[in-house]
């Protein structure tokens, strides 16, 4: 198995310790680019796809680990756009 289906494979099964940089990655293998805004973007994030619908998040802080309820939306929204 490849780094890259290990990553997805983790992904879906929700884990409790995916860090703000996997979530990147796995974002970037669906062709989501990340936006900054402002000067210091803050903890803003925006994810543009050039033909799918944005995704905004704020980049946990002070521990970089993904909360599991947005790991459940992003697998909605991949599913109602087909990105599976």
């Amino acid at each position: 198995m490849s780094k890259n289906e290990k990553l997805i494979q983790r992904f879906f099964s929700n884990p409790k310790d995916l860090t703000w940089e996997d979530l990147i990655n796995f974002l970037k293998k669906y062709g989501y680019e990340e936006k900054v805004g402002g000067k210091t973007g803050g903890s803003r994030r925006k994810f543009i796809h050039e033909s799918k619908p944005p995704i905004i998040l704020h980049r946990p802080h002070p521990k970089n680990i993904i909360k599991s309820y947005i790991i459940n939306e992003i697998v909605t929204l991949f599913r109602q756009e087909n990105l599976l």
